[in-house]
């Protein structure tokens, strides 16, 4: 059996080196680093892929999402509703902008953020929420949209770890994930479902105007070489980065494909190991047929009741399988974001899963003797 990877980029590389490279060696030849024709073929690509009208791509997904909220013109003060279980960065920018971050409870079942939740946070100082679409799939948008629609809110989709996945609405039509609020950032970080060789990361909007605000917004506040109309950043994509994507975009559905292959392995495995909640996909797709595609597991997190979670990490390292811990400490208690408004009888959620959640090796060259390998020794240490 091959070496078990978290994420296995050497093994996903060696598929499309043929494209890959040539990609690459384009850019280095003609040395349009920044900026350069590579960087507007991806957005264009990307815009059809997604269907959205504007993709600006920006260095990293930290930068896409501050850049949003600059571009929306967020004051100082205002506050932002996000979700207490996701990675930093998404209330990192928040509290970096000066605006004020909102932090809510999320569902035991898919890991976003609570629609109840976020009603019960809002007051006049609210003006925007920032969905998280954690692990691969879309938090409820339609319901968060009505919310903003009758608050007057802007709504942010943080889709640093569910591109390519798509949200169904209660009719039953479609929208790809980062499509569907006033804008949405994401991340290229090489560990992503579209992952580059560096960072990278880019916004998404169908609105002309902010569109057009945030492109200066990247690029130091300049549409005229030299001319600063809006304050800005300095976070672009960089041609080679941007090489690495529009070969790997093609291949995009084929990856995520390969991910729920590996989850429905995953599932099936642990049936009937009660101690073992294996990941909720909404409207039960993901058993129903092969064209699921509302959950693409950027990340594969069980649950585990009545056993040592962190004694199962151990056992796991010790046998060579790597896994994470996403996330060990809500963000209400990390001690850059704690804030004595917050009560943690409003985190009940939150603070059960971190005690709770493994995430697995999932990425798109697991092989079913790694999978099996995986499953027995987790089944075997919980049936002691």
């Amino acid at each position: 059996m091959k070496k078990i990877q978290m994420v296995d980029l050497k093994g996903q590389y060696n598929d499309i080196k043929d494209v890959v490279n040539p990609s690459i060696q384009e850019v280095l030849e003609n040395t349009a680093f920044i900026n350069g024709p590579k960087v507007h073929e991806f957005q264009k690509n990307l815009e059809q892929y997604l269907g959205v009208k504007h993709v600006i791509p920006c260095a990293n997904g930290t930068d896409a999402l501050q850049i949003a909220m600059m571009g929306l013109g967020l004051k100082p003060g205002d506050e932002v509703i996000t979700a207490d279980f996701t990675f930093a960065a998404t209330v990192e920018v928040i509290a970096l902008l000066q605006l004020t971050p909102v932090l809510v409870d999320v569902n035991e079942d898919d890991f976003n953020i609570n629609i109840e939740a976020i009603k019960k946070a809002i007051t006049p100082k609210t003006k925007a929420i920032v969905p998280v679409h954690l692990f691969g799939q879309c938090a409820n948008m339609e319901a968060i949209m009505n919310i903003a629609k009758e608050h007057d809110l802007f709504v942010i989709e943080d889709n640093a770890q569910a591109i390519g996945a798509s949200y169904t609405y209660n009719d039953g039509s479609k929208a790809k994930a980062g499509t569907i609020g006033h804008v949405a950032s994401t991340s290229f970080f090489p560990s992503k479902n579209l992952g580059c060789y560096g960072d990278g990361g880019a916004i998404f909007t169908n609105d002309d105007d902010l569109a057009h605000t945030i492109r200066g917004i990247v690029n130091h506040g300049m549409y005229k070489r030299y001319h600063h109309d809006v304050v800005g950043v300095n976070s672009r994509l960089d041609s080679i980065q941007a090489a690495v994507l529009d070969a790997k975009l093609p291949h995009l559905d084929t990856y995520s494909k390969a991910r729920q292959n590996a989850a429905k392995k995953y599932n099936k495995a642990f049936e009937g190991c009660g101690n073992v909640i294996t990941p909720k996909v909404l409207n039960e797709c993901l058993d129903k047929d092969d064209t699921c595609d509302c959950h693409v597991f950027h990340q594969y997190t069980l649950r585990i009741k009545g056993i040592d979670r962190d004694a199962l990490v151990k056992h796991l390292n010790a046998n060579n399988i790597p896994c994470g811990v996403y996330y060990p400490i809500p963000l209400h208690n990390q001690k850059a974001y704690k804030d004595a408004r917050y009560n943690e009888a409003d985190f009940s959620v939150t603070n059960q899963l971190v005690k709770e959640v493994i995430s697995l090796p999932m990425h798109t060259e697991l092989d079913n003797e790694q999978i099996e390998y995986i499953t027995s020794t987790i089944i075997k240490f919980i049936n002691g």
